[in-house]
């Protein structure tokens, strides 16, 4: 049986873009992403965030870590992803990220050191997100 792993998100970055290279120098940018439920009940307006790990590679995520800042909008396609650890004490640890395939810019820059954004829709051009995530440098 056929099976579908497929995110969309819309959200807010919480922190700037970390961008670092493999060994084999491909690039991995990875950062927070925020978004935001809200719904009216007996008591009145509701909020809830819910904060997602975002993983990007190769040239997307160079420009990611060049134009995007915390607080930017964007909007992610991609897969969700469960990776294990183990950290320095020896305990398992478990991490769910979103591997973004496609990456759009969305509102206003933040800043205007004069950079020229690239198109704002960035495609890894893989169509599988599939990156060799043992190569991930942090």
């Amino acid at each position: 049986m056929a099976s579908v792993n497929k995110v969309i998100l819309v959200g807010n970055l919480g922190k700037d873009p970390d961008v670092r290279f493999t060994p084999n120098g491909k690039a991995v940018c990875k950062f927070p992403l925020a978004t935001t439920d809200q719904w009216t009940n007996g008591d009145g307006k509701q909020e809830r965030t819910e904060w997602h790990n975002i993983v990007v590679w190769g040239k997307v995520a160079e420009n990611c870590g060049q134009y995007l800042a915390k607080g930017r909008q964007i909007y992610i396609e991609g897969s969700i992803r469960t990776r294990s650890y183990d950290d320095k004490d020896g305990n398992r640890r478990y991490v769910t990220e979103i591997i973004a395939q496609r990456v759009q810019f969305l509102g206003a820059k933040k800043d205007s050191a004069g950079d020229q954004e690239p198109d704002t829709t960035l495609d890894d051009g893989s169509g599988t997100g599939s990156s060799g995530t043992d190569d991930t440098p942090f």
